[in-house]
């Protein structure tokens, strides 16, 4: 399925960095919890994330990441998600963030 320019601009995809992570023991599946820092326009949100396979709390603090902000919030147990933060699977299956390549300040939106 083809979606129009339009459509896409719909999504919108933020830098941001991680400022804090835990473990989640309540997922269902082996998670994260994080808080990311989109810069002072949109500020701190939260978000949970299967990560564990590559990643640690202590890893992830400091790390800037690609995330979708406008999606609606999601419960997730007792975690409000309210973005969703964008990886690709390795070989495995198992998620690998998106991240800019350098350097970019908080909030920069993806084009």
């Amino acid at each position: 399925m083809t979606i129009g320019f339009d459509d896409f601009m719909k999504v919108d995809i933020r830098v941001g960095r991680i400022t804090r992570a835990e473990p989640f023991p309540e997922a269902r599946k082996p998670a994260i919890k994080l808080w990311v820092d989109f810069g002072a326009a949109i500020g701190e949100r939260k978000s949970s994330a299967q990560l564990t396979r590559h990643y640690t709390p202590e890893t992830l603090v400091g790390r800037q990441v690609l995330a979708v902000v406008n999606f609606p919030p999601r419960q997730i147990g007792p975690v409000m998600s309210e973005v969703l933060v964008l990886g690709v699977p390795d070989a495995d299956g198992e998620v690998v963030l998106i991240g800019p390549g350098h350097e970019v300040p908080e909030g920069g939106r993806l084009y």
